[in-house]
């Protein structure tokens, strides 16, 4: 870039982004907009140590790094993304973290079995989705993390799934478990033994061991990124990264039980067909305007030609420029959509499920859909990718820009402010979740792979 984001910050000045409620402030670089942005924690202190820079009274641990030794023997894999919690036993936090690899031949590192896969004989064939081929294995998947925000420590670490490519985001399930999500299509052939694009169950608990690796294929076949279940309905949302890509639903023959089957449906606007929300040119939607919605039904979800997006399409559905991290919170589903927006800086959208989602009745109160916030600028946001709803209700987002990342809070009523900077490498932010209690923020460096669990003086209920 001809100018740093934060040269442009020191010259532009704090404007509306088009509806009542809703500012952007700007000063000069994240430490000083956050110093003169009263909705945030104030300015952003350098860190000695270098690796985030947070404001006053926060600080931070750093915890399971890439290549260290868990308690099963295995290594912590790189690339640390999508990430939540759950209660656990005594007062501890389980998180489950997922590991944005890809298949690993030898001598490479970063993978969960070693740079010569010495650990290989420690893992049962039977544990991995896909073994791989020849000196291939598959070593993307999950690792699990039993944490103590009373003492601030790791209590242990584990592999939890194995045998997958690229594991980026997923979501939380109310009833216990972390879906974790393929960002891969890739077909069975030269490296890898059966077809990949699916989502997997991990269930959350401190207890250890690879979990039985079943695809849940009803859920789709195509270029996953993260989902949420609306904890009424049971339904589950789920993002698509893809320049051309839906935001599906799927509705569970038994409720809680993902793996029993169900119906792959897409979202379309009710009053027109085909509705082109990334913005790219004309607005097509402007920010703050609800949209009615309709769902559409998808055949064929296995989709060997990975076209499951040319399909809805097809059929009417709305296109959504790289669906990346999604939410529950506030009573609806917020999700980013990384290149929305003319200058393609990104989009947080939210949606509101009908009282009667996913039955015949929603058709007399249909869910809504809000384009939630659109900067359109990287000095505010650049490119949101993982994101989480924090207790007192402001969305926490992890960048995936190209003028330094950072991490970014919106209040319910879409006022921007920075918590956090990356001063350690150009690597992204992931995974944001807070602890179940509130205490901890637990966020990814994703390279070289290190999870931090920040603690301070946290906002309570509602006072954002």
């Amino acid at each position: 870039m001809p100018h740093s984001r934060r040269s442009f910050l020191r010259t532009a000045g704090a404007v509306s982004l088009g509806f009542s409620g809703l500012h952007r402030f700007i000063s000069s670089g994240p430490s000083l907009f956050a110093a003169e942005n009263p909705t945030g924690y104030g300015e952003l202190i350098a860190d000695p140590g270098k690796l985030v820079d947070l404001p006053k009274g926060f600080s931070y641990k750093a915890i399971s790094r890439t290549g260290e030794t868990m308690n099963d023997g295995l290594f912590v894999p790189s690339a640390h993304d999508g990430m939540a919690t759950f209660a656990g036993p005594n007062g501890k936090t389980i998180l489950v973290r997922n590991h944005e690899v890809s298949p690993r031949t030898l001598g490479d590192s970063g993978g969960a079995l070693g740079e010569r896969q010495e650990k290989m004989i420690d893992v049962p064939t039977d544990r991995f989705y896909d073994r791989g081929k020849g000196d291939v294995y598959c070593a993307g998947g999950t690792s699990t993390l039993v944490y103590d925000t009373k003492s601030q420590t790791l209590d242990h670490h584990y592999l939890s799934l194995i045998g997958t490519i690229r594991n980026c985001a997923g979501g939380a399930t109310p009833w216990g478990s972390w879906v974790t999500c393929e960002e891969s299509t890739t077909r069975a052939g030269q490296e890898t033994l059966v077809d990949h694009g699916y989502n997997f169950e991990v269930p959350a608990t401190a207890r250890g061991g690879l979990v039985d690796p079943v695809p849940l294929k009803q859920m789709g076949r195509f270029n996953h990124e993260a989902i949420a279940v609306d904890p009424k309905s049971g339904c589950v949302y789920q993002t698509e990264d893809n320049g051309e890509g839906l935001i599906y639903r799927y509705i569970p023959n038994v409720p809680g039980q993902l793996a029993k089957g169900g119906k792959l449906q897409a979202l379309a606007a009710r009053d027109a067909n085909r509705l082109d929300t990334r913005n790219f040119e004309d607005v097509t939607v402007p920010v703050g305007h609800k949209i009615a919605v309709r769902w559409i039904d998808i055949d064929n979800y296995e989709s060997p030609n990975d076209d499951l997006r040319f399909q809805g399409w097809g059929k009417g559905a709305a296109r959504f420029t790289r669906g990346e991290g999604m939410w529950y919170g506030n009573d609806g589903i917020y999700f980013a959509c990384t290149n929305g927006g003319k200058g393609q800086h990104g989009q947080i959208w939210k949606y509101f499920p009908s009282p009667n989602e996913g039955t015949a009745d929603e058709e007399k109160n249909p869910g809504r859909l809000e384009l939630f916030v659109e900067p359109d600028d990287q000095a505010l946001i650049d490119r949101a990718d993982n994101l989480t709803v924090a207790p007192w209700g402001d969305i926490i987002i992890c960048e995936d820009g190209s003028g330094g990342d950072n991490l970014v809070g919106v209040t319910p009523e879409g006022e921007v402010y920075y918590f956090g900077s990356n001063p350690y490498s150009s690597s992204e932010f992931a995974g944001a979740t807070f602890s179940p209690d509130g205490s901890t923020l637990f966020v990814n460096i994703q390279n070289p792979g290190i999870t931090l669990a920040i603690t301070g003086p946290w906002k309570k209920g509602s006072e954002s």
